[in-house]
């Protein structure tokens, strides 16, 4: 079987199984090599799938956390004062005491005519004219209206005469706001410390004044018939 047989030459059958021989080893090399491609790209594609699952792991574990550290931050921002927050706390504390240059007083009579025997009343307004809050002690005891003759030489009454101070009365007025009080005399004369005997003040024009510090209200004048 080794020995070609035919009507050709020997050396021509040789050449023909040399070049069989030969195709077939370039085409066993050839799968060889196919094979090894096809199984290093699948192991490559393995290491790849695995790397990138391995990178996913971190980087999933970084978006699952990555929220909760904001909401801390915005948790611990929330819970730091702002600065208006810090304006809000100074201005909930007491404001300095009103200056007696910051005030204005003025007075009013209830009406301007009272019948003899008539307990005549007497408002009085006292506004803070800055433009910054203050607070001051405005006390009924602090506060002195007086009534007195029309050309001011003749007073016959004071407030401040019987009254014993009462409770402080501390108010907090803002730029340009007022503080009203009331006040009821009883038509008689007064001395200071409640000296004497108190008497109706007779029929005539009168004027009343206010003074707070040493703030002085206009006079207003009131009759009693």
């Amino acid at each position: 079987m080794l020995e070609p047989t035919g009507p050709l030459p020997p050396e021509i059958y040789w050449r023909r199984r040399v070049f069989a021989v030969g195709a077939i080893v370039i085409v066993l090399a050839l799968v060889v090599w196919l094979a090894i491609m096809l199984l290093g790209g699948r192991g490559s594609s393995t290491s790849t799938a695995a790397a990138t699952s391995t990178s996913a792991g971190p980087a999933a574990g970084s978006a699952t956390t990555a929220p909760a550290a904001t909401s801390a931050s915005d948790t611990a921002a929330s819970a730091t004062p702002t600065p208006s927050g810090t304006v809000n706390a100074t201005a909930a504390s007491a404001p300095a005491a009103c200056p007696d240059q910051s005030l204005a007083m003025k007075v009013t009579v209830g009406q301007p005519s009272y019948k003899a025997g008539d307990k005549p009343v007497f408002g009085i307004v006292i506004t803070n004219i800055s433009t910054e809050a203050c607070s001051r002690d405005m006390g009924s005891g602090l506060q002195q209206v007086t009534v007195q003759s029309l050309d001011g030489q003749r007073r016959l009454w004071t407030s401040t005469d019987c009254d014993q101070g009462g409770q402080p009365d501390v108010r907090t007025l803002n730029g340009g706001q007022q503080a009203a009080f009331t006040l009821t005399w009883s038509g008689t004369t007064s001395q200071p410390n409640c000296a004497g005997d108190r008497v109706p003040v007779p029929a005539g024009s009168y004027a009343v004044a206010a003074q707070f510090g040493s703030i002085h209200s206009s006079p207003e004048t009131f009759n009693i018939s």
